[in-house]
């Protein structure tokens, strides 16, 4: 059957070594720093016992920007930046629930990204009850490195995810502290969706979200392991 319109590219990432990774989708995970969830209001479980079920929305794999140029978006006034650790799925998972082990064998590789916030519109859907969709999933929303293959980047839990904005520190955060790592979150996704090769999820942010302006830089880092560099252009003209 032929297209009646031209087919959309699909997003990709550049991997670290050679290669692309086509993306399928872009999962996202909230208040899974406890320190965030605090700074947003958000009630923090005492233990994982006590955690309840993580917080997942998502966002279209055409809002990945791979170039160091992201446009400020429109509709709002506070642009926030949320640092993530980013994990790439390179199987499908089979049928049913994931456990640790297998929701392991997923994992392809990480990267580094930000979770592009207009925190006005998700404020409002949030006092009115209703979805976050205009805040968080817009056009350039989500920054995104090269990916890093799993077996170079090794444990992550003693590893530092952190963001400056024009050379300032202003979110830093052990990914010892994530209240779902990641075998955890794959679990908990496994219940709800069919993972496949070529999925992303955003991880979650620490402390220390804050607004952007046009003319800011910013520069991510998993330690040494993975950086990402942007920055914050004007609106682009309607």
């Amino acid at each position: 059957m032929t297209d009646v319109i031209p087919a959309p590219a699909q997003a990709r990432l550049a991997v670290r070594g050679g290669g692309t990774f086509p993306v399928r989708r872009v999962y996202c995970v909230g208040r899974n720093f406890a320190d965030h969830a605090r700074e947003m209001g958000a009630a923090v479980a005492a233990s994982k016992a006590t955690r309840g079920q993580p917080v997942f929305f998502m966002k279209p794999a055409d809002a990945l920007v791979t170039g160091e140029v992201v446009h400020y978006p429109p509709a709002t006034a506070d642009l926030h930046h949320e640092v993530e650790l980013v994990v790439a799925l390179g199987r499908d998972a089979p049928p049913g629930i994931l456990d640790r082990e297998q929701a392991a064998q997923l994992v392809f590789g990480y990267g580094v990204g930000l979770d592009l916030t207009r925190r006005d519109l998700q404020s409002a859907a949030k006092q009115a009850g209703l979805p976050w969709d205009t805040g968080k999933a817009f056009d350039e929303s989500a920054p995104v490195s090269e990916l890093v293959p799993a077996a170079a980047i090794g444990e992550l839990a003693p590893r530092r995810l952190s963001l400056a904005v024009n050379g300032e520190e202003r979110q830093a955060g052990l990914l010892s502290d994530l209240v779902w790592d990641v075998p955890d979150i794959l679990h908990e996704l496994s219940r709800l969706n069919a993972l496949r090769a070529g999925d992303l999820v955003f991880m979650g942010t620490p402390a220390g979200v804050a607004a952007l302006h046009p003319g800011d830089t910013c520069e991510a880092r998993l330690d040494d392991a993975i950086m990402l560099r942007c920055r914050i252009a004007a609106a682009r003209v309607p």
